[in-house]
């Protein structure tokens, strides 16, 4: 057999990309998200907040909410539904902390829960907040600081 006979046997017996479908479901699962989070800041203003706090009160129910769906196993199915469009949220971040969490919580709450509660949200937060070090820093040379 040659390499463009197998090529071709190769291609008729691959299974066949799901990249639309994948990229529908993250649309629709993190276009929902983020349409609840607008319902909730809508809520939190009715309720009286003002818009900046209504945007800290948001954001803390969208944590909690994450955290809950986490423990209740839900986010997980939403996550096989939604792939990536339930990581950009601050839900997914909330998952992202939880999870691990609620896994290794029988090795204890020391060794267990806190000390793998940020074995996947800790690289993100430590380098988010050394980027935006080194980008204050080049803002700063460049005279573009305060």
């Amino acid at each position: 057999m040659t390499n463009e006979e197998y090529r071709r046997y190769a291609g008729k017996h691959a299974p066949r990309s799901k990249v639309g479908r994948n990229c529908l479901g993250a649309f629709l699962v993190g276009g929902s998200i983020c349409c609840l989070g607008q319902l909730i800041l809508n809520l939190w203003g009715r309720l009286g907040l003002e818009q900046q706090d209504a945007a800290t009160a948001t954001s803390i129910s969208l944590v909690f909410l994450g955290a809950l769906l986490t423990a209740l196993g839900v986010y997980d199915d939403l996550a096989r539904l939604g792939g990536a469009g339930t990581l950009v949220p601050i839900t997914g971040f909330a998952n992202s902390v939880a999870a691990p969490a609620l896994e290794f919580k029988t090795e204890g709450l020391i060794t267990g829960t806190a000390a793998r509660m940020f074995v996947i949200a800790g690289p993100v937060i430590v380098f988010g907040i050394g980027s935006s070090v080194v980008y204050g820093l080049i803002l700063c040379l460049v005279g573009g600081g305060a």
